[in-house]
């Protein structure tokens, strides 16, 4: 069973691997959703322990302890309460840009999280993980953190996979 496709975001093929735009609109303030995006503290929430120093060139280090993967790469745009752009690699791996986008919307917050994924990768399985976190960043928006989503990981990436037709 796959989700409905408006029920994930957009993945598409590039001239040098894929494009994942996921939306989501939160009846919260973009300082809420801000925070949550750049306070150690509420990163732990939803994504990983870590940090980030909120500057163009600044370091971010992301620890997923439970897989043993480690984040260690640089903020590549930032626009305070609005724009913050970094690699989701570390070291000598491809580049995997993230940008998140904060716009106020409806009373709330519109989040666009752009994720790009190099041709030789999983781009179904990239963006079926941020629609976990995503959820989860939801959730602990209102106050009740849960765990990874494992389910919607799995419906998310069959619906990417339907998307690029394979």
């Amino acid at each position: 069973m796959t989700a409905p496709a408006a029920d994930v975001g957009t993945l598409k093929r590039t001239t040098d691997g894929f494009e994942g735009v996921l939306t989501r609109q939160f009846d919260h303030d973009g300082a809420a959703v801000w925070r949550m995006l750049t306070d150690p503290p509420s990163m732990a929430q939803w994504l990983a322990s870590g940090s980030i120093e909120l500057r163009e060139g600044g370091a971010v280090r992301i620890d997923f302890a439970d897989s043993g993967i480690l984040i260690d790469s640089r903020v590549t745009a930032f626009e305070d309460q609005r724009v913050l752009a970094y690699s989701w690699s570390s070291g000598s791996e491809p580049e995997r840009p993230l940008r998140f986008e904060l716009v106020p919307q409806d009373g709330g917050t519109q989040l666009t999280l752009t994720v790009r994924v190099p041709a030789s990768e999983d781009a179904a399985k990239a963006c079926a993980g941020f629609e976990g976190h995503l959820d989860m960043l939801a959730a602990a928006l209102e106050g009740v953190p849960i765990k990874f989503p494992f389910e919607r990981f799995l419906q998310a990436r069959a619906a990417y996979k339907e998307q690029l037709g394979a």
